[in-house]
């Protein structure tokens, strides 16, 4: 894809645990890989990054290592996420790249000042002019075409493969927040180790995220689905195949949709009044990859009395946010952080 000299200047990037995407000015959304990194642990010499390493998630040698450099949304491996970050915007500028970019990258709200300034050097040693920083629950509220700017709360929910987010905003600011590390991973997680104890079986992460995408839900649903599962007999070491079901993973991702209710509770109880009034009329809107489990909308409903809707697009609220924000600097400002 080839870009223009003044939309190559201007990059938003949501750079999330689980996958990267990236907007650029006056094309939109132009990258949408896994965060993952294949490196070679001899030479530490970066191999593969994107959908390529991902492929060789648990199919590596021992000298080559797959990881995620990012983990529950904050930087874990400073240089590697940097070889991410430079390999992500030298694709989407090509032969392009005249000049640096602004880059302005999204963060989860609840992260320390270190770990934000992780991420302005990792963005600015890839390669940025300029480096921006723009909270999550922010950017996910302006993706989500909330009208965050009148003077009545709305409130967004983000719940991606890190971390979720939520927040309500009102009058152009976040007026409540809150954060928990309870995303689509620990679901990951909670599906892996049901697996092992309840069945023996060892699993790897692809397997699992293909468990939650097909028969995944957040509420026990008639009629059941199953699902073949392959893996390794946790006490023999062989291969070994099982059956599961819907009901059996509900109950196995229960702790972790009682963290996201809770972490969503907490904002709800600092939210002032007038503002939950609003939002109990207007209800709260559903951003993130993970708010697409099954049923998800209607259990926080039924846990909060308060309507949720997963927004339009909700994979793609946050970097849209984040690139309308960079298009509108000037009005966002005094809410960034910058280097």
């Amino acid at each position: 894809m080839k870009f223009s000299l003044f939309s190559s200047k201007r990059l938003g990037i949501d750079l999330g645990t689980s996958n990267c995407l990236v907007w650029a000015s006056g094309e939109g959304v132009v990258l949408a890989e896994p965060s993952v990194v294949a490196v070679d642990s001899v030479t530490g010499r970066v191999v593969a990054v994107g959908s390529e390493a991902r492929e060789m998630l648990g199919r590596t040698g021992s000298n080559l290592i797959a990881q995620k450099p990012l983990r529950d949304g904050v930087v874990a491996d400073f240089l590697v996420a940097q070889s991410m970050l430079k390999y992500f915007m030298n694709k989407v500028l090509g032969s392009s790249r005249l000049a640096r970019p602004e880059v302005m990258v999204c963060v989860p709200s609840g992260i320390t000042q270190v770990e934000r300034r992780a991420v302005l050097e990792a963005t600015l040693t890839a390669g940025a002019k300029t480096a921006y920083l723009i909270d999550q629950s922010l950017a996910a509220a302006i993706g989500a075409k909330l009208p965050i700017e009148a003077a009545f709360g709305s409130m967004v929910v983000d719940i991606g493969g890190g971390q979720v987010g939520a927040a309500v905003v009102s009058l152009g600011g976040i007026v409540a927040t809150a954060s928990a590390k309870a995303g689509g991973n620990k679901i990951d997680e909670a599906i892996t180790l049901y697996l092992r104890r309840g069945h023996n079986l060892i699993i790897g992460e692809r397997m699992a995220e293909d468990i939650k995408v097909k028969i995944g839900a957040a509420l026990l649903m008639n009629p059941k689905k199953t699902m073949e599962v392959r893996g390794r007999d946790a006490i023999l070491g062989l291969p070994k195949t099982v059956t599961v079901d819907s009901h059996e993973i509900t109950q196995a991702i229960g702790p972790v949709l009682n963290s996201i209710i809770t972490c969503i509770k907490n904002v709800l109880e600092q939210t002032p009044p007038e503002l939950a009034s609003d939002i109990i009329e207007r209800g709260m809107v559903l951003t993130g990859g993970t708010a697409q489990l099954r049923a998800l909308d209607r259990l926080i409903t039924s846990q909060t009395n308060v309507p949720a809707h997963v927004s339009e697009g909700p994979m793609h609220a946050v970097v849209y946010g984040t690139g309308m924000a960079l298009e509108n600097i000037e009005a966002w400002k005094r809410l960034l952080h910058t280097r």
